[in-house]
């Protein structure tokens, strides 16, 4: 799996050197699309089922967007927030993470939604490495959040991640009770999951647009998104959609 997070990771920094006001959405999505075909990975995300089959290799999500945003013309603009979201296969094991750029000049409180956003995504990691439950660490998760002032998507929640992108289990970035009597899982050596907290700078819930994709924040606030595919060694946890390490290069796996 590790072979499949460096192309992601790869792909991600295709991605982001594209970001910039005047660009479109399907430019950096074809750019994307092309790098997974240069290292013959499948991209994970076209053809996913729904009322429309998804179209494209990412999820490109703008300012309210919160995820599953379809690429297109849509040409970024200075202070825009733009999530890309991305997963692919390679030998038959999958990889996927997600991160959200600024465009150009953002607002301070819309920096402040992407530091708390990534920030609980390596406190999740971190925890990992430290808690025997999944309860435990999505509870802190959601505390971590509300503590910025932002509050956590619930509607979309992680997921395991192995020879299919989405598995058992489902990995919430909150703490319900309904999940901790039902759902809670171990983390043990072994498990591997995509954890990707959503948050939002008003409220929580969000709608689906027409395109039958597009998530989108019902009160018009900008939402951030950052993912990465996490594995559990007896080591503790292990970032599969890290940068390269010495010796490991995109395409290879040490």
């Amino acid at each position: 799996m590790r072979r499949a997070g460096l192309v992601v990771w790869g792909a991600h920094q295709v991605a982001g050197a594209l970001v910039k006001p005047g660009v479109t959405t399907g430019e950096i999505d074809q750019a994307v699309d092309r790098f997974f075909a240069q290292h013959d990975a499948v991209a994970l995300f076209k053809g996913v089922p729904g009322k429309v089959p998804f179209p494209a290799a990412c999820c490109i999500s703008v300012n309210d967007e919160v995820v599953h945003g379809i690429p297109g013309p849509r040409a970024l603009r200075s202070g825009d927030v733009i999530s890309i979201d991305t997963g692919c296969s390679v030998g038959g094991w999958c990889g996927d993470s997600a991160v959200t750029h600024p465009v150009g000049t953002v607002s301070a409180e819309v920096q402040r939604l992407l530091d708390c956003t990534s920030g609980v995504l390596a406190l999740a990691i971190q925890l990992m490495g430290a808690r025997n439950r999944w309860s435990d660490v999505a509870q802190e998760m959601a505390h971590f959040v509300r503590d910025h002032g932002f509050s956590v998507v619930e509607n979309f929640v992680g997921h395991g991640i192995g020879r299919k992108m989405h598995e058992d289990p489902q990995v919430p970035n909150f703490c319900s009770p309904a999940f901790r009597k039902n759902h809670d899982f171990e983390i043990e050596p072994g498990l591997v999951i995509a954890v990707e907290p959503m948050v939002n700078m008003g409220t929580k819930k969000v709608r689906v647009l027409a395109d039958h994709w597009t998530q989108s924040t019902v009160d018009g606030l900008p939402s951030a998104h950052f993912e990465h595919t996490v594995a559990i060694t007896e080591a503790g946890p292990l970032v599969l959609t890290a940068p390269p390490a010495e010796g490991e290069m995109v395409g290879t796996a040490a």
